[in-house]
């Protein structure tokens, strides 16, 4: 069995729905034999080198006609497997072409099968930026996609509340998959008191520079706590010039491989992330610290709608109790939290979505 994937770009440009769409496909193929044939939006993506014998088609151009006429091209009963982030497939997050495309694709072809993954919705900014002005476009291209969609997944409980409504009721029934964590997923995990007094800020250089800007407190307060020893910055330079928090040293590893990084995670006490949204569940930072099994923490407590609890699945110096056996709640916590969505379970869930031509949401 093969299957279609939309994406808008794929490894090595740095995306995360490109990786999380790779990394999804490898294991599902790994598990269940199903394969994947890639359609990337980016009209500017190359394929430098082969994606482990993935099929790779880019798009010659952004149209409706030209999407159209890659998805005809295959086999009527190939599923469609969309994964949707509105900012990833137009300038200004207004993907018309890709919307168009889809509902003449439909039209044409009826009884394939299309699966979307909402990785984002609406954008949530202020006044003076465009999103503010488009987010009425964005809700009516969103509906557009669920409507046409004959099975919605998402990442965010809060996301599949619009979606029930942005479909017109069509999806009821809506999965949520908290996003898993691109940087291996360790078997066993060492537990806290035998790790090293190290604690990880990893992620783009964008997030990474907003901990060191707007934490710089918390975190000298967090390794005052925790009895820090080393600070470990993970990723692409931030253009600043840090070299310690308080006393404590702060070494620049730059990229590192993956396996590296999986090493560094599953050694250290700890990892911080400065997160806006209150969507823990969507931030691959905070899915590979679970993983690995350290302590989480964030900068401050998050009212958060998918289950997340400082004190229980994260830590904050809000939540006071910093006793190694409280920690290790945490952080067994968190652990466990991960392990109900852990690759592997995503990809039976999608290949369930696949493999079946009922409509019901209810069986997945």
């Amino acid at each position: 069995m093969t299957i279609i994937s939309i994406v808008p770009r794929l490894p090595p440009a740095i995306d995360g729905i490109g990786d999380y769409a790779f990394c999804l496909a490898r294991r599902i193929e790994q598990d269940f034999g199903i394969k994947t044939h890639f359609i990337v939006g980016d009209c500017d993506w190359r394929d430098i080198e082969p994606l482990a014998n993935f099929s790779v088609e880019t798009l010659s151009d952004r149209s409706a006609k030209t999407l159209q006429t890659a998805l005809l091209n295959h086999p009527p009963t190939t599923p469609v497997f969309l994964h949707y982030v509105n900012y990833g497939y137009a300038k200004r997050g207004c993907p018309w072409w890709l919307i168009d495309g889809l509902e003449n694709w439909k039209q044409q072809a009826p009884d394939m099968l299309l699966i979307t993954m909402f990785h984002e919705l609406i954008a949530t900014e202020p006044p003076w930026r465009s999103g503010f002005w488009l987010a009425p476009i964005h809700q009516q291209l969103a509906s557009r996609v669920a409507c046409l969609s004959d099975r919605c997944i998402t990442s965010a409980e809060q996301y599949a509340r619009t979606l029930q409504t942005l479909s017109q009721q069509k999806h009821v029934d809506i999965p949520c998959l908290p996003v898993f964590s691109g940087i291996a997923e360790p078997q066993s995990v060492l537990p806290l008191s035998a790790r090293k007094k190290q604690l990880v800020i990893f992620g783009q250089a964008g997030n990474r520079r907003r901990v060191y800007r707007h934490s710089q407190s918390v975190l000298h307060q967090i390794c005052n706590r925790l009895q820090i020893e080393e600070i470990l910055d993970i990723g692409m330079p931030t253009g600043l010039e840090l070299s310690t928090i308080g006393t404590v040293p702060i070494t620049a590893l730059g990229k590192r491989p993956t396996e590296e990084i999986s090493e560094i995670l599953s050694t250290s006490i700890a990892g911080f992330l400065h997160y806006y949204s209150g969507r823990l569940a969507k931030s691959t930072i905070f899915a590979a610290y679970c993983a690995h099994g350290l302590l989480p923490i964030c900068h401050r407590p998050h009212p958060d709608s998918d289950g997340l609890q400082a004190g229980q699945q994260y830590w904050t110096l809000d939540v006071g109790v910093s006793s190694s056996s409280a920690l290790q709640a945490v952080a067994d916590s968190a652990y466990g939290w991960y392990q109900t969505h852990q690759l592997s379970t995503q990809a039976k869930t999608f290949a369930d979505c696949f493999a079946t031509r009922s409509l019901d949401n209810s069986n997945i």
